[in-house]
């Protein structure tokens, strides 16, 4: 099985005729995903890598029927309109992949998707992979080099960088270890689905035996982990690694949402937390992939 993403779900790509809008439709086409349609205002008629082309996402819905998944490639300023559209459209999962999307944009989308019923990854993603059976965003690379490199297997793998997303994945199975699903949740200072979340889901799903988890400083979503490992409602065994062990107060490190204040979200805060909740915390990043199998051998 897999979180979000499948060979099953019918994906929608917002703004497909711009620039990344194309490129990574005809990406996630090649890896196998589902995808049906695209949206841009103005184009409908058109078609992009085959795919018909609308202006609006209820046309597309009217015209292709029921969508999955919207992944939306538009300027950041323009994030929420698209966002809400494919929500109003009753897309249940929207891929925020841009970044500088404003944080009261932000938090608007979130509480009409909870109206909703809606949910969404990002913004500042690069997407989810389901090794072998499908991708939303720009995550894993080209086609070929991502069904070489990335193998179905039992771990599921979260992080709030999007290059390390796919550097554990990558890691992981150089040493024959594979991923039911790998997700870079986003690295804004507040995400639809976080790095909580995201644990909630792997919880329910049955091929996955183990999370890598990659976290760093700034917000509380680690610590909402050791605590969903604490209360019983994550049993699956977790192995952290919380970047940014140097960082001093009101350092950014990385990303918007990996920020220090008010002395929350430290390093050290972060790893007592997982460790005192039962988790394994890997100290030097290489170490992750034999740790992992470890662990996963009990």
């Amino acid at each position: 099985m897999s979180i979000l993403i499948d060979e099953t779900k019918r994906v929608l790509v917002q703004g497909i005729t711009g620039r990344e809008g194309m490129v990574r439709s005809k990406l996630m086409l090649e890896y196998g995903t589902q995808v049906v349609a695209g949206t841009s205002p103005g184009k409908s008629g058109e078609t992009v890598h085959g795919l018909p082309v609308y202006d609006t996402v209820a046309e597309a819905t009217e015209n292709e029927g029921s969508i999955d998944v919207s992944v939306i490639f538009v300027p950041g300023p323009y994030v929420k309109s698209a966002a809400l559209e494919a929500i109003y459209a009753g897309i249940p999962l929207s891929v925020l992949v841009p970044d500088r999307v404003p944080v009261h944009d932000v938090c608007f989308v979130s509480e009409v998707a909870r109206e909703r019923g809606a949910t969404f990854v990002g913004p500042n993603t690069l997407g989810i992979m389901s090794p072998g059976r499908a991708l939303a965003g720009m995550i894993g690379g080209r086609s070929k080099f991502a069904r070489e490199h990335f193998k179905r297997g039992p771990v599921g793998v979260i992080s709030r960088s999007g290059g390390i997303t796919t550097s554990i994945a990558y890691y992981l199975n150089k040493i024959g270890i594979g991923q039911t699903t790998f997700m870079h949740v986003g690295g804004d200072p507040i995400v639809g689905i976080d790095l909580a979340q995201a644990v909630r889901l792997f919880e329910q799903d049955d091929e996955t035996r183990a999370v890598v988890m990659f976290g760093e400083i700034g917000s509380s979503q680690e610590e909402r982990v050791a605590s969903l490992v604490s209360s019983g409602s994550f049993t699956k065994p977790l192995i952290a690694f919380i970047g940014g062990a140097a960082a001093r107060h009101g350092m950014r490190f990385s990303h918007a949402g990996a920020i220090i204040e008010g002395g929350q979200g430290t390093h050290a805060g972060k790893v007592k937390a997982l460790r005192r909740a039962g988790c394994t915390v890997v100290e030097n990043f290489g170490d992750i992939p034999h740790i992992t199998r470890q662990v996963l051998k009990g």
